[in-house]
This record gives C-alpha cells, structure tokens and sequence, in this order.
C-alpha cells in the first residue's frame, strides 16, 4: 500500500473549545513523506510537526509546541486524519487552538470524502507490534499486543447514570472510523465548568460543541449520537493522540480510564521502546476510509 494525502484542501471556522477565541484551520495536501504537519500563518507561517517530540500540555487537551510556538486541541483533527488513513497533509492555522466545531472528528471526515483521497509514490511504512507493551497510572492503564490488523479496545466507568461502564471494541477496517467513531461528540460535566473556566479552560464550550452532563442527565435538547457516545469519543482521543506516532500500526489497542496525559506519554515511550516493534512496508495493510 502506498502513502495517501487529500485530493484537494478544504477549511473550517469557528472558536477554539479551551481559548473561545476564533480560528480558521485549513487542509492541504502534501508531498510523500512529509508527514502531518502544522503551520501558524499568524506568526510567518512557523511549521510545527505533529509528532510525539511536539507534545507540551495535555490538560484537558493536547497541546503541541516548538520554540515557544503553540498548536492547542490538535486530537480531533490528527483522529481523523489517521483514522481514514492520510498519511501527508499541511494543517494551516490563523489562531493558538484549532476550533472545535461541533465537538466530534465527523466534519473533518465529511469534508475528506468530499475532497477524496490520492494515493502517492511513496510505500507506507507501518509499525509492527512485535512484543506486548504496557503502561499503567493507578487505576489507568494502556497497553498494545501483537496483531496483524489495528484496532482498539477502550473501557470507561463514569458514576452517572448515562455513562456508568462502557466498552468498545473496534477494528480500523473501510469506513468504521467514518461510522463508528467520528461522530462522538467530547463531554464534560456542567459541574466543573466554573472551575475549568477559571483555570482558563473551556471558555468556547457549548452546547453546540459538547454535550453538557448534570448530574442526572444532560443539558443538551438532542439525543446522543450513540448509546455509548462516551466512549466512542474517549476511543477518538485515543485516536488522535497515537497518531502522533507518525506512522500507521499493526497491533491492538487495550485501553481502561486513560486519558490525554497516558495516551501520549504512551505513543512516546511505545517509540523509545524499539525492542517492541519493527518497522517495515505491507501491501495488504487494512486501513479505514471517508464513506
């Protein structure tokens, strides 16, 4: 299989979820082998990889930066790109935080399968998982098996009565990112948004870009996208923060209450940890697709 970037660029506008403040992100292709890649047109057009050696915050959000230049909630954005299997691709910004539109991967995806997808000169390399690797932070834990396809096992257990404890198990086959995870919108509870805004956080949250949980339910007036809304997003966090790895995987996902902070201290270590996996070129390597 070789290399994939858009067929052609498309853009989004709307406030960054943490920052509240305004921001135009644009999608362009890009050549073989350059990876994902960020540039702040606001500040002469500073490029900034989107890899592990990049991560600087994951409060609440992963935050990249570079010689003091930040890129905030990059997760949403970096899922769906890994998600439907673009390998190269120019993420340009006008802002600090790219915007949070309506809280889920699924208008990227959209907007990917408008444009379309062009394979390139270049074979994909991909990372095999070789040998079992495991983190673990109390109660949270996050490790990865050998396997001959990708995919992801992520169980959560929030004591609210819509959340409680929720399981999914999905493979990263055709369009089951497309279906399955992308529409999951990100979540937060109405009870520590005082406290987040004063920590200077989630100041552009809405009920258009998250559902809002009281204590009992929600304060949204549409119903859930799924029945286990909740971790379907939590899998596209995941999703988004191992896609800082740089490179499609073959092994299998385990995840139990991890969060941004484990999901990239866990893509770091997993590279520094070279006796765990090899690398090489597959032509049958599955890969999800835009619908």
């Amino acid at each position: 299989m070789r290399e994939q970037t858009i067929a052609d660029s498309f853009e989004f506008s709307g406030i960054g979820l943490h920052t509240g403040e305004h921001a135009t992100v644009r999608i362009f292709p890009a050549p073989a082998g350059k990876g994902i890649v960020f540039r702040r047109i606001d500040l002469d057009n500073f490029e900034l990889r989107a890899d592990v050696a990049s991560v600087a915050r994951v409060a609440y959000a992963t935050t990249l930066m570079n010689r003091g230049v930040w890129i905030s909630t990059v997760e949403h954005l970096l899922s769906a790109l890994y998600g439907v299997g673009i390998d190269n691709a120019y993420i340009e910004l006008d802002n600090f935080e790219v915007p949070i539109l309506d809280g889920s991967a699924l208008p990227y995806v959209e907007a990917i399968a408008r444009v379309g997808i062009v394979k390139q000169s270049l074979a994909r390399q991909h990372i095999r998982i070789i040998k079992e690797f495991i983190l673990n932070e109390g109660e949270k834990t996050l490790g990865i098996y050998p396997a001959d396809t990708f995919s992801i096992r992520y169980d959560i257990d929030f004591a609210h009565p819509l959340i409680g404890k929720q399981s999914l198990d999905v493979e990263f086959t055709g369009t089951n990112y497309a279906d399955l995870i992308a529409p999951a919108r990100t979540f937060g509870f109405y009870y520590e948004v005082e406290k987040l805004q004063a920590s200077g956080l989630v100041r552009g949250g809405s009920l258009e870009n998250a559902i809002v949980l009281t204590q009992t339910g929600m304060l949204n007036d549409t119903s859930l996208r799924f029945p286990d809304e909740f971790v379907r997003h939590k899998t596209l966090d995941l999703l988004g923060d191992f896609a800082l790895i740089g490179q499609p995987v073959l092994g299998r996902l385990v995840a139990n209450k991890a969060g941004h902070a484990l999901h990239t201290r866990f893509a770091g270590e997993l590279l520094e940890s070279k006796s765990h996996w090899t690398v090489g070129s597959r032509t049958e390597v599955p890969v999800s697709s835009a619908r």
